[in-house]
């Protein structure tokens, strides 16, 4: 009996130390077990506490009756599916008769307090079918990204969500996204995980970047082109604007509309092309938006409306030519001039991190998603990286990028260089990977020796 305390003791000591240090091997080695218990034990009892009930068939309370049995309890969802993830329990229920998916929803608080869960959250399967995703702990304290996530052209995995998912950025699915961020929110993070996604794809990545690209240019390997300056960014957009073009004539000229062929094999997008014609699909990162909104003459001015006009018709008319937007910035709004609100409706993907004012997560989210705008002003500042994601169909989640080093971005960046494409409408705008020779002055002089 001793030994047998000792080691029980142990093995809870254990438990706690888990639990404290490291939750992720704590919930895979003890409370991914206890959780499914719990469920499974308490489900009936929590269901009829939290409203989830439905009151027995008037059949079955005509047969009680008549055999003179007692009056059948009211039932739940019946449970269709528990499975364990790394992260939480998967619970598939199959609604009854007179039941809504709203009212899942609105009970996850309770149901996340009655399983002692850190988080519940649902969403529709199909006609009649509820997923909850529950969650053991704060995955998003400490994103760790699962060792496989699915793999598809033009979709890459760029953070952990809320409920233990993976986030993706499916460029064929959202073909334009728009970033905000205050800075120190993690915005450059996220932009790096992206970058370190795209790396490994046969995709041309083009950047601009007007602060003197201290962000992008250190990737620059990966890059087929990049832009340091509003002058320049001008130039690189109507070359991108010509190449859309020349897509588009390719395309036509490939339509294959004759009577004879299928209408499954007419080509409408570089995706209906054969693999030895299809172009190569291009991502534009653009790292602060306004500093090619701004303006403060007239010559400045009319390449200001240049520059918008160009990303305006890119998003307008690019995805079909395979050509993909990322607009990031700390505000996005009308103050940054016509044709900027223009522009946001066309980008459907929208993700703030930790914004200053109210105004700012409205830019984002107010006409697509009115729920979300508190959230996004709600972000701690301790919490870098945390943000925000939603689409304009009105769903949103909570979503955490790993950390990820510039180093380990340039890294990753030059071990992908070969990839990179060499696009003849972007050559003068290629930039150079030589190392520098001439010192860099410092800020301040260094004192003179004794």
């Amino acid at each position: 009996m001793t030994a047998f305390t000792v080691a029980l003791v142990l093995v809870v000591a254990a438990a706690g130390l888990l639990r404290w240090r490291r939750p992720a091997w704590y919930w895979l080695a003890f409370g991914v077990t206890l959780a499914a218990l719990r469920v499974l034990v308490r489900y009936r009892s929590v269901m009829d506490a939290c409203g989830l009930t439905v009151p027995p068939a008037r059949w079955r309370l005509s047969l009680a009756r008549a055999t003179n049995r007692p009056i059948p309890e009211p039932r739940p969802p019946r449970i269709r599916r528990l499975r364990p993830t790394r992260t939480g329990l998967v619970l598939r229920l199959k609604l009854r008769p007179g039941q809504d998916v709203f009212d899942i929803a609105a009970a996850s608080d309770r149901l996340r307090h009655s399983f002692s869960m850190f988080g519940v959250t649902s969403r529709e399967v199909r006609s009649g079918v509820v997923e909850v995703r529950m969650t053991g702990y704060d995955v998003l304290k400490r994103v760790q990204m699962p060792a496989e996530t699915e793999t598809r052209a033009m979709r890459v995995p760029v953070a952990l969500r809320e409920d233990g998912s993976v986030h993706y950025r499916d460029y064929r699915a959202i073909p334009h996204a728009l970033t905000l961020g205050a800075t120190e929110s993690g915005k450059s993070v996220y932009q790096r995980n992206l970058v370190a996604g795209l790396a490994p794809l046969d995709v041309a990545l083009v950047g601009i970047d007007c602060k003197q690209g201290v962000e992008l240019f250190p990737l620059a390997r990966r890059f087929s082109a990049l832009a340091d300056s509003p002058d320049t960014a001008a130039e690189l957009l109507d070359a991108l604007v010509a190449r859309m073009a020349d897509v588009y004539r390719l395309i036509r000229t490939q339509q294959r509309i004759t009577v004879d062929v299928p209408d499954a094999e007419i080509a409408a997008d570089i995706w209906d092309l054969p693999d030895e014609l299809r172009p190569t699909p291009v991502v534009v990162l653009v790292d602060e938006v306004a500093e090619l909104a701004l303006y403060a003459t007239k010559e400045e001015e009319r390449r200001r409306d240049r520059i918008i006009t160009a990303l305006v018709r890119l998003a307008q008319l690019g995805r079909a030519a395979g050509i993909y937007l990322e607009i990031c910035g700390q505000r996005f709004g009308s103050e940054l001039g016509k044709g900027i609100t223009m522009l946001r409706a066309q980008l459907t993907g929208r993700t703030a991190h930790r914004l200053n004012d109210e105004t700012s997560a409205n830019m984002a989210f107010g006409d697509i998603a009115p729920d979300a705008v508190l959230a996004a002003i709600q972000i701690p500042a301790e919490l870098r990286g945390l943000a925000i994601a939603g689409d304009v169909s009105g769903g949103w989640h909570c979503i955490r990028a790993p950390h990820t080093s510039l180093r380990q971005a340039v890294n990753l960046c030059n071990r992908y260089a070969d990839r990179t494409p060499d696009l003849p409408e972007l050559a003068p705008f290629r930039p150079t990977t030589g190392t520098a020779t001439e010192p860099v002055p410092s800020a301040k002089a260094a004192p003179a020796a004794a």
